[in-house]
C-alpha cells in the first residue's frame, strides 16, 4: 500500500506542479508528501523530481516513470469502473480533436463503427494541426503524435508512427540516390515551412543520435498532403510519416531512402484530462483506438487500400490525402 501511495503521489506532484497543491488536494502537510517522494526516489535508486524554491521539474527518468505511473492508475481505474459500471450503457457526447492528415485517414473512418457499437453516444470530431487545449475547450480526449510535453494530461501509447525520406523513382533516376544526410543538401527537398524564415529539420540517427539536418529546396508548404502530392509528382525528397505513405511504398509509386538513418519511431497517444472518472464513452473510444492500432493487421490492410477517390496509377488530389 505504500508503494501504491509514493506512486499516486508522484504523479499529483507531477501533475500539479508543487508539492503544496498535493498536499492541499490531499488535505495533508507538505512535509508528508515530501517525504513520500523522497522514499519513492530511494527505493527505485533515480532521482525524479528537481525542486527548487520556485518551481518542480521532471527529470529524463521522472518523464519515463510518469507515463507509465499514469497509464497503471487509469488501467486500475478503468478495470474498478468495469466492475461497478456493471450492464451501464455509454451515452452522452464525445469530443474529439486530432491531427487533420491523421484524422482524415485513421481516425475518421473509426468513428461509425464506434457509433453503431454505442448508438447512444454522440460523436464531433475536430481535425486541427493546432494544439488544442483540451480543458478549456472542452474535448474529451485528443489523439497526438510525437513528444507529449504537458505532463498535466493522462496519455495512454496507441501505436508508434515511423518517419521516412521518399522520393518518387523518376526524381531518383534524375537526380539519383542520396546516401547520407549531408547528401541532402544536394537535392531538392520539399520541406514544411513551420513559419517565416523558420524552417523544421530533418530528425535522423547519426551514431547513436538523434540529429535534427536542416533541409532546403525550390518548394515547401504549410500542408503534409501538398508535400505528399509534388513527391508523388516527381518534384523532390520528403520526410514523411509512414502511414502516409506506406501504401505508395508498396505500390513502388515512392520508394524510400536513408533508411539506415532512420530516426526512433514516435509514439502515438491519446490524452485526456487527469480526471479520477473518466466518462465511460471516452474508455470506450479509447479502447476502440487502442485495440485497431495495436492491430499488426489494420497496418498492413490501410498499405494495401488504394486511397478513396484515386485511380490506380494517377497522382492523387491535394485534398484527399
Amino acid at each position: 500500500m505504500d508503494h501504491f501511495k509514493q506512486l499516486t503521489t508522484f504523479v499529483s506532484v507531477a501533475s500539479r506542479g508543487s508539492l503544496s497543491a498535493a498536499a492541499a488536494a490531499e488535505g495533508v502537510a507538505p512535509a508528508i508528501i515530501g517525504r513520500r517522494i523522497d522514499a519513492l526516489e530511494e527505493r527505485l535508486g533515480v532521482k525524479l523530481l528537481v525542486r527548487t524554491t520556485r518551481k518542480i521539474t521532471l527529470t529524463f527518468e521522472g518523464s519515463a516513470f510518469l507515463e507509465d505511473c499514469q497509464r497503471i492508475l487509469n488501467d486500475l481505474q478503468n478495470a474498478e469502473a468495469s466492475v461497478s459500471a456493471g450492464g451501464v450503457k455509454a451515452s452522452g457526447h464525445l469530443r474529439i480533436t486530432a491531427p487533420a492528415g491523421f484524422g482524415r485517414k485513421h481516425v475518421a473512418p473509426l468513428v461509425p463503427l464506434f457509433i453503431e457499437s454505442h448508438p447512444d453516444v454522440t460523436l464531433t470530431l475536430d481535425l486541427s494541426d493546432r494544439v488544442v487545449d483540451l480543458v478549456n475547450e472542452g474535448f474529451d480526449c485528443a489523439v497526438r503524435l510525437g513528444d507529449l510535453p504537458d505532463s498535466s494530461l493522462v496519455s495512454i501509447r496507441l501505436a508508434e508512427n515511423r518517419r521516412v525520406v521518399v522520393a518518387a523513382p523518376d526524381y531518383l533516376a534524375r537526380r539519383g540516390t542520396p546516401a547520407t544526410p549531408e547528401d541532402l543538401a544536394q537535392h531538392n527537398c520539399l520541406a514544411f515551412g513551420a513559419s517565416a524564415n523558420v524552417q523544421r529539420g530533418w530528425v535522423f540517427q547519426i551514431d547513436g543520435q538523434a540529429v535534427s539536418v536542416k533541409v532546403g529546396g525550390t518548394m515547401e508548404c504549410t500542408d503534409g498532403a501538398v508535400l505528399h502530392a509534388w513527391c508523388l509528382q516527381g518534384h523532390g525528397l520528403a520526410w514523411r510519416s509512414w502511414w502516409e505513405v506506406g501504401h505508395e511504398i508498396a505500390t513502388g509509386r515512392l520508394v524510400t531512402v536513408l533508411d539506415e538513418f532512420q530516426a526512433p519511431p514516435i509514439g502515438i497517444h491519446a490524452v485526456f484530462p487527469q480526471r479520477k472518472h473518466l466518462p465511460l464513452r471516452v474508455r470506450l473510444f479509447i479502447d476502440h483506438l487502442k485495440n485497431t492500432y495495436g492491430n499488426p493487421a489494420y497496418w498492413r490492410r490501410a498499405e494495401q487500400r488504394t486511397p478513396r477517390h484515386e485511380a490506380p496509377g494517377q497522382p492523387q488530389a491535394l485534398g484527399l490525402i
